[in-house]
């Protein structure tokens, strides 16, 4: 298999903001591909070119071996595209919503009948085929966006933080779909705000501030993880951050908050032993200080920091 989408030193500003700078990056084919990143990061910017909706200033793109500039007509054709908005039309049915979007993609007759019927069962609303889009749950309107995305059997998805104010079984409901999509050989490029969501795709690019810091699969992203990282205790499971202005303990990095738990970060040239025992002098409360492994979350926050690897 070859690669879906490929882009060398793209680049985009909107005024005087730089949206992108200089990203580069390869989507193999048949992979969950994920975006992630602070908002502003660039996500948006990054998929709307690649979809052709907005032409980079630098660099270039290709996506299913054509180029994004010059073969936009051929590249719409064969994929797909979901914002971040729901973009829909609520006074129709979600059946009327399928019907139209198979018109405006071509998709006519005998398959146009299979694909809806198809579309229906797969995203489980096909007892809510008469439904108005806008009387739906948040779940529901995102299968419904995502269904006539595939209408027209597109060889690649783009997906723009499809779960955002999705309730919990939703979003899983929904990461299901895009694994048995995976399955049957479509490539899919999804940006996501949440780390568990993350860490289910096959390979990751970290975007800020419109730059690529980091790209490979989340295993490889999370062993390159450059500090040594420690979660900090009490009796009653929580700890909060020490008051504003407090200084970082000797050979700590970064101090934040994350799933529940106080965690910070040290160089690794400080001994083990002695980075502990300024942690726990600067923490008298603590009452466990231990060495944890890092998560797709804790390599954001490091990105976040905008500091140097040691």
């Amino acid at each position: 298999m070859g690669d879906a989408a490929t882009a060398t030193g793209l680049g985009r500003n909107f005024a005087d903001v730089v949206a992108l700078d200089n990203v580069s990056l390869v989507v193999p084919e048949g992979k969950l591909f994920g975006l992630i990143g602070a908002d502003g990061a660039g996500k948006s910017t990054l998929l709307r070119i690649l979809v052709t909706l907005i032409r980079a200033d630098r660099g270039t793109a290709r996506v299913l071996g054509y180029d994004v500039a010059a073969e936009f007509g051929a590249i719409r054709r064969l994929v797909g595209y979901m914002p971040q908005k729901f973009s829909l039309y609520g006074d129709l049915s979600v059946r009327e919503n399928l019907l139209f979007f198979a018109e405006v993609f071509g998709v006519a007759g005998a398959d146009r009948r299979t694909r809806m019927e198809q579309l229906l069962h797969f995203s489980r609303l096909a007892e809510f085929q008469h439904r108005r889009a806008a009387k739906l749950s948040g779940g529901m309107k995102q299968k419904l966006a995502l269904s006539c995305c595939l209408i027209h059997t597109p060889r690649l998805l783009l997906l723009d933080e499809p779960t955002t104010g999705v309730d919990p079984v939703s979003r899983l409901e929904f990461w299901q779909i895009l694994d048995d999509l995976k399955k049957q050989g479509i490539t899919v490029i999804v940006s996501t705000p949440y780390m568990d969501e993350a860490v289910k795709c096959d390979h990751l690019l970290l975007l800020h501030r419109g730059a690529a810091r980091r790209q490979g699969t989340p295993a490889d992203l999370l062993a390159a993880y450059p500090l040594d990282l420690y979660k900090v205790t009490s009796p009653d499971g929580a700890v909060g951050m020490p008051p504003a202005g407090t200084p970082l303990p000797p050979g700590v990095s970064l101090m934040y908050q994350a799933a529940g738990e106080l965690r910070l970060a040290g160089v690794v040239t400080i001994p083990a032993g002695t980075l502990l025992g300024h942690i726990r002098r600067s923490l008298p409360g603590a009452a466990a200080i231990e060495r944890t492994k890092p998560t797709i979350e804790d390599l954001l926050f490091y990105e976040l920091s905008d500091r140097e690897a040691p």
